[in-house]
């Protein structure tokens, strides 16, 4: 196994990081659909989020049956952690196997330790939408991969939850969304919003149309896809002001796109400021300007 070092701000070729990116975005979802579906229901699929860990990303504690139990992906020993409150830490090995035998082992583990949980067993937000128990295609998974991935969001964690604290209206936490593997942090108005059109693959209308009842401010990181091969930041507002595309934003790398609706900047034009920290926070602060500003929010209310 390739040893890895702690770097704040890794390089993530995307060329490079693709196989193991689509593979683990694959257990991912398998873990997040256990949290969805033993975690009591939170407004806007909270409920559903995965977290950045000191080890790498976490369930956090889900309550079951009078228990606690929380499953880690570790990528410092580069294993699977399923801990329960009543029963020893059981541990499956992260390395190249396919997503039918992940499912498998872990399906098995849980059932040993009482945890009897299924789940809708195809993915979402994805096409195609191969069962877990029958997908072979994905296999590869390389250590040093998950390690720079987690290493970049540890960093990206900690300027999200620094931004998230200027803001005292309603506001989400910082979490990780296993549908389309991205780390986000949302803000609201405290307004209604216009019933969402959907349009995202293999997710229901119901669900898109709740998680955007409201307006909102929302920004995050996506580490890209075959369609689009590039890690990148990300801010967009729903409902969308007129002018939103049109306004100033920093730093000056950042671009907004028509086809997408969305402001992005570069993961590498971050990693290579003289402060990554300070032209992330630009990042997220001059586009939720942009968003409240052509959208009329009332920010006595909403900040410091």
């Amino acid at each position: 196994m390739k040893q890895t070092t702690s770097t704040p701000w890794p390089v993530l070729d995307f060329s490079q990081m693709q196989d193991t990116l689509e593979t683990l975005h694959q257990w991912l979802q398998i873990v997040g659909k256990i949290r969805l579906r033993t975690m009591p229901w939170q407004n806007h699929s909270w409920h559903t989020t995965l977290y950045v860990s000191p080890n790498g990303f976490s369930t956090h504690g889900i309550p079951y049956d009078g228990r606690i139990f929380q499953i880690e992906f570790d990528f410092r020993q580069h294993q699977l952690l399923i801990q329960c409150s009543n029963a020893s830490t059981l541990k499956m090995e992260l390395k190249s196997r396919t997503v039918a035998d992940f499912y498998k082992e872990l399906f098995e583990k849980l059932g040993n330790i009482g945890l009897d949980i299924s789940i809708h067993a195809s993915p979402n937000e994805m096409e195609p939408a191969i069962p877990f128990a029958q997908n072979t295609i994905n296999k590869t998974y390389e250590a040093a991969v998950a390690f720079d991935l987690w290493q970049a969001m540890l960093s990206i964690n900690s300027v999200f939850n620094q931004f998230r604290t200027e803001f005292i209206g309603k506001a989400s936490p910082v979490h990780l969304f296993w549908g389309a593997f991205d780390l986000a942090v949302t803000r609201f108005s405290g307004n209604s919003a216009p019933l969402h059109p959907g349009g995202m693959p293999n997710m229901p209308l119901d669900v898109m149309q709740e998680a955007y009842s409201q307006e909102v401010s929302s920004a995050g990181f996506w580490p890209g896809s075959k369609d689009s091969p590039m890690p990148v930041f990300y801010a967009y507002a729903y409902p969308t002001g007129a002018g939103f595309g049109e306004q100033k934003v920093l730093p000056e790398q950042a671009f907004y796109s028509e086809k997408m609706g969305e402001f992005f900047l570069k993961y590498e034009d971050v990693r290579t400021a003289a402060d990554p920290e300070k032209t992330l926070h630009d990042f997220l602060q001059s586009t939720y300007e942009a968003a409240v500003n052509t959208s009329h929010w009332d920010r006595t209310k909403l900040e410091k």
